[in-house]
């Protein structure tokens, strides 16, 4: 399973992280930056740090789960 995680400074200078489930991929850099950027500038969100104030990064992370019989 892959998820898109954005990663974000708020006012207290701590990282607040957003997961999103299967991106599409290859990944837009472009695309990305700017939604980072308008959820900034709109302060759609609010962490308990006070609001997302800059970008700090974003990457994509793939998990295998393997299910052991019991």
């Amino acid at each position: 399973m892959k998820t898109l995680e954005l990663k974000f400074l708020n006012e207290e200078n701590r990282v607040v992280t957003f997961t999103l489930d299967e991106p599409i991929e290859p990944a837009d850099p472009t695309a990305i930056n700017e939604a980072m950027d308008q959820m900034i500038s709109e302060n759609v969100f609010y962490s308990t740090g006070g609001d997302l104030k800059e970008k700090h990064s974003a990457r994509i992370v793939e998990r295998t789960v393997e299910m052991i019989e019991i």
